[in-house]
Parts: structure tokens; C-alpha cells; sequence
């Protein structure tokens, strides 16, 4: 058996891990930079002094750049699991019997066709906006293109021997979907999630920057690049550049794991 992939996924499983434990720290060791004003220092470039440089009001903007992917990370995590676990059950649901099946598809084929972002925004706007907002926006326009994998495997499944016995021995669907179905997709759920989690995370910063995600007075990277907007054509270039290149990188990061992953798995 060929155990580089494995390998490989576990070498950059482990540093991807170091650097997560450090943004995640950041909350702890940050403490309240990314919200301390310095007036005298308001729109500072990058240099020794302020690494990231300063906005409007002084602060730095590293520590707010940490902060606002800490938690991004936060709100795409959540939204992954959660439209995993809708995929999941869905999924298990239609493999149960053919009408079940016909409802799960015509639910997911509406779904996708409905321009994603304006479902987005929709869903976000009238839930209020707000962190939860934006999770449950976000899981429900991102399982059904997954639900729709798991569905086809599950499809496929239903017809092995082994649940046909379950179902000969009188196993009732609970037994078969918790005994059978979950343990079969489960290495399909963590990649899957680890696939909707860099979708997540855009998505969020996508409605933030629009106005209808995070709260404005929480350092979050859609937050961090609306207030950039105004400032880039007097040339103040670091209040983008930084918070979208870190956005940029976590992003590619997460990609790059679930790419080794599907590899490995």
C-alpha cells in the first residue's frame, strides 16, 4: 500500500494544527488590541512600530487582521458542521425509500437553482443578521450539492447484502441509517466538511462586507475590508491588502488539508 499520501496528509495535518492553535490563542494574547484606539496614530503605514500599519482610529491593524480570522474561522466551522450534518440526515433519509428520495431531490434541485449568493443574502436578511444568521444562511446554501454525494453513495449501499440481512432480522431504519449508513459516510463527512468550510468562510465575509453579516463593531474580515473601501483611493493600500491576503491564505490552507485528506482517506 502506497503511504505517502497518508503521510503527507499527516505532516500538513500537524503544522496546519500549529497554526491553527496560534489564531486561536489570539483571543487570549491579543487581549483588547484589536479594539484600542491611538488617535495620534491614526492611518499609520506598515513599519516596525504598527507591522500591518493602523486604520481610521489608530488601532493596529495585525491584531484586528488576527482577531477577524479567528473568527471567521469560528462562524465557517459552525456553518460546515451544520450543513454536513443537514446533508447527513437528508441524505439517510432519501436512501430509506423511494418517496423520501423524490422529496430530497426535488429539495436539493430547487436549491441549487436558485442563484447563491441572492439565497444568501435572503436568508441572512431575514433572519436579522448576526453571527447565527450568517451560520444558518450559510449551512443552508451549502448542503445540497454535498447531500447530493452522500445521497448517490447511500443509493448504492442500500442494496448491499449486509443491509438487506438487517433489514431480513427486522432492524428498524434507525438501527440500519446508525449502524450501517453513518459509519459508511463518515470519512465522506469530514472531508465533505472540510470541502464547505473555505466556501463558509468566503460566503460570511461576502455578507459581512455587504452589510448584512456580523455586527460592524466585531473586527471580522468583512467588516475590516467595507472600512477599507473608503480609504483605498487616498492610498492607505494596507487596510485591504493584509486583512484580504490573511482571508486569502486561510482559505487556500483549508484547501490544501482537505485536498490531502480525500488523497489519504
Amino acid at each position: 500500500m502506497n503511504t505517502q499520501p497518508r503521510l503527507a496528509a499527516a505532516v500538513y495535518l500537524v503544522l496546519f494544527s500549529a497554526l491553527l492553535m496560534l489564531l486561536l490563542s489570539s483571543r487570549w494574547w491579543l487581549g483588547d488590541s484589536p479594539q484600542q484606539m491611538q488617535f495620534e496614530a491614526r492611518l499609520q503605514s506598515p513599519s516596525l512600530l504598527h507591522w500591518f500599519g493602523t486604520d481610521a482610529l489608530g488601532r493596529e491593524l495585525w491584531a484586528r487582521t488576527l482577531a477577524g480570522l479567528a473568527l471567521s474561522f469560528w462562524v465557517g466551522l459552525s456553518a460546515a458542521l451544520l450543513g454536513t450534518a443537514i446533508a447527513l440526515l437528508l441524505a439517510s433519509l432519501a436512501a430509506l425509500s423511494n418517496t423520501l428520495d423524490a422529496l430530497v431531490s426535488l429539495l436539493i434541485d430547487t436549491l441549487l437553482s436558485v442563484p447563491h449568493l441572492i439565497l444568501l443574502l435572503l436568508i441572512a436578511f431575514a433572519l436579522g443578521g448576526g453571527t447565527q444568521a450568517v451560520i444558518i444562511a450559510v449551512a443552508i446554501t451549502h448542503w445540497p450539492s454535498l447531500a447530493r454525494v452522500f445521497r448517490a453513495e447511500l443509493l448504492s449501499l442500500r442494496e448491499a447484502e449486509y443491509v438487506a440481512l438487517s433489514k431480513g432480522f427486522g432492524k428498524g431504519p434507525g438501527y440500519i441509517v446508525a449502524r450501517h449508513f453513518v459509519p459508511h459516510l463518515w470519512p465522506h463527512c469530514v472531508v465533505g466538511a472540510l470541502l464547505l468550510f473555505p466556501h463558509a468562510i468566503l460566503h460570511e465575509a461576502a455578507l459581512t462586507f455587504l452589510g448584512v453579516g456580523l455586527d460592524p463593531n466585531q473586527p471580522a474580515i468583512g467588516v475590516l475590508l467595507a472600512d477599507a473601501m473608503r480609504y483605498l483611493s487616498g492610498g492607505y493600500w494596507w487596510l485591504g491588502v493584509f486583512p484580504g491576503l490573511g482571508l486569502l491564505l486561510m482559505v487556500l490552507a483549508i484547501q490544501r488539508l482537505a485536498t490531502q485528506l480525500r488523497q489519504a482517506l
